[in-house]
C-alpha cells in the first residue's frame, strides 16, 4: 500500500524487508527527495539500497505491467526537438541518443527507472506512463540521465 507520510510510523529506517512486489521508497514525505527502487529481498541497512541516509518518509508500490515497454526521450523541454524511442534497457543513453541531458520524455508503456549515471548507478527516478515535460516532473534536480531500465525484469 502506498504511504504518503511514514513519519508517524517511524523516525528512522535502519533495515527493510520486501516480501513481495517492487517498491519505490522516498527520502521525504509526499514522494519527493531521493528515490530508491527496491525489489523482493532483505536490505539490512540503508547502504544496501544505495541510500544517502536512514530517512524514509514515503513509499509507493510499483504495479505489475504485462505488455510492451516503450518510452521516448527528447532533446528539449516540452517534448520537443530530436527524439529517440526505447523499448529495452539502456546502460549508456549517450551512446544511443548522443545527449548527456534529457529534459523531457514520454513513457508510452510500462514502468521505468532512470539513473543519473551509466550502468544503472547513481540517483534513481521512477517513471510511470505519462508525459514528463520537464525533468523536474520526475523529481530530478538536473536533466542528467545516463541509463534507464524497465521494471519488467524484477518480478
Amino acid at each position: 500500500m502506498d504511504h504518503i507520510d511514514l513519519h508517524s510510523h517511524l523516525a528512522h529506517c535502519n533495515s527493510i524487508r520486501i516480501i513481495s512486489g517492487c517498491w519505490m521508497v522516498f527520502e521525504r514525505e509526499g514522494y519527493i527527495g531521493h528515490q530508491y527502487f527496491l525489489k523482493r529481498g532483505d536490505y539490512p541497512d540503508y547502504q544496501h539500497w544505495m541510500g544517502f541516509n536512514d530517512s524514509i518518509r514515503s513509499c509507493r508500490i510499483i504495479p505489475k505491467h504485462r505488455g510492451s515497454f516503450r518510452l521516448r526521450l527528447y532533446e528539449k523541454e516540452d517534448l520537443s526537438g530530436q527524439t529517440k524511442e526505447f523499448t529495452n534497457d539502456c546502460p549508456h543513453i549517450f551512446e544511443e541518443f548522443k545527449y548527456h541531458d534529457i529534459p523531457s520524455c514520454n513513457v508510452l508503456d510500462g514502468h521505468w527507472i532512470f539513473y543519473e549515471q551509466p550502468n544503472y548507478r547513481g540517483r534513481q527516478y521512477y517513471l510511470k506512463p505519462g508525459e514528463y515535460r520537464r525533468f523536474t516532473d520526475w523529481g530530478a534536480l538536473t536533466p542528467r540521465i545516463s541509463s534507464l531500465k524497465s521494471i519488467q525484469d524484477f518480478y
